[in-house]
């Protein structure tokens, strides 16, 4: 697979799936799949069930390319490979909090 130009990688949706980031940092499909398992992969990796998704602007940044908006540019601003839980929390912390009783719910018998 031939690698891409700056203008076909400026092109690039906001978001792109796993073998497209590879093909944009010049990697292999089965190298960037065990790289984004063991949290390796150069720039943020989102899991979603058991598709991987990647950012282009987390891949324009790690190539050395300017970000063409400033609100793209948040997305590259976050620790790369850091899981985070919907409500901005890290995932190990989510794991391990407990749920709390909604307010007026009878605490559960013990």
């Amino acid at each position: 697979m031939a690698p891409m130009t700056a203008d076909e990688l400026r092109a690039l949706p906001a978001i792109v799936n796993l073998t497209t980031a590879a093909r944009a940092l010049g990697c292999g499909r089965t190298l960037a799949y065990g790289l984004a398992r063991r949290g390796e992969f150069p720039c943020r990796v989102f899991r979603l069930g058991n598709r991987y998704l990647v950012p282009t602007a987390g891949i324009l940044h790690t190539l050395g390319l300017k970000v063409a908006s400033a609100a793209v540019a948040v997305a590259v601003a976050v620790e790369p490979n850091t899981p985070t839980a919907p409500d901005g929390d890290s995932a190990d912390s989510a794991q391990t909090q407990r749920p709390q009783a909604r307010a007026g719910a009878a605490a559960p018998d013990r």
